[in-house]
């Protein structure tokens, strides 16, 4: 047997041999996350560096919601690598959030929780997002206007209003999710829906609908008769 190396791994199970070896998709979340942090910490391999952020933010997905000041906090992590974690993050949200070359039309609430539920589903935090669309419902622009438990004093119709007349939109729809993964309306989302159709119907701007995103389910309150 030849000699072991830090995690007592041979230089051809190292995670960047293991990849050009077997491809990448053949790689865990640690060894992925091996590759980019480049090394470790002092006296810290860089395999179990990575297993400890991901531990750290709760697993892969931990990922999305972790800020670089979060990253920086954990041992081991510096500006650095916690730049090049929020880069390769954000990368992935983009690919995954690809637009395509004609407008993404808005035709029920199926399109649009389809739109948003891969990026949405395993956010450890409320995203309250709007979807701007013109008058045959297509997308023109998008807006997450908070981060965090959903409360009315947050979720202020002056701001998404404004962004809507600056864009031209004939309608809006309003998308959150419950990082519990169970979509079930609360009372507060059914009264800042009551609150966004009232400042619409005064403004003129249609809010076609508000929809709760859980893991792999959504509820549209329209559909749900909350929603004049």
């Amino acid at each position: 047997m030849g000699k072991l190396y830090a995690n007592g791994l041979q230089p051809a199970e190292w995670p960047r041999e293991r990849l050009l070896k077997v491809g990448a998709q053949a790689l865990r979340n640690d060894e992925l996350l091996a590759i980019l942090l480049l090394s470790g910490s002092r006296g810290t391999p860089v395999l179990t560096l990575a297993g400890q952020v991901l531990n750290s933010v709760g697993g892969l997905y931990g990922l999305l919601d972790a800020a670089v000041e979060e990253l920086t906090a954990l041992p081991g992590i510096g500006p650095a690598k916690a730049v090049q974690i929020a880069a390769a993050v954000e990368l992935g949200r983009r690919i995954v959030h690809k637009p395509s070359v004609a407008k993404l039309q808005i035709r029920c609430a199926e399109d649009a929780a389809e739109y948003v539920m891969d990026r949405m589903r395993h956010l450890k935090n409320e995203h309250f997002v709007i979807l701007y669309l013109d008058t045959k419902h297509r997308l023109i622009g998008e807006e997450t206007v908070s981060i965090g438990s959903l409360d009315a004093s947050i979720v202020h119709p002056r701001e998404i209003f404004r962004s809507a007349v600056k864009r031209s939109a004939s309608a809006i729809l309003c998308i959150h999710n419950h990082p519990s993964g169970d979509p079930t309306p609360s009372p507060e989302d059914i009264s800042v829906t009551s609150r966004l159709n009232d400042a619409g119907q005064l403004l003129g701007i249609d809010v076609l609908d508000h929809i709760v995103v859980g893991d792999g389910r959504f509820i549209s309150l329209k559909s749900n008769g909350e929603q004049a």
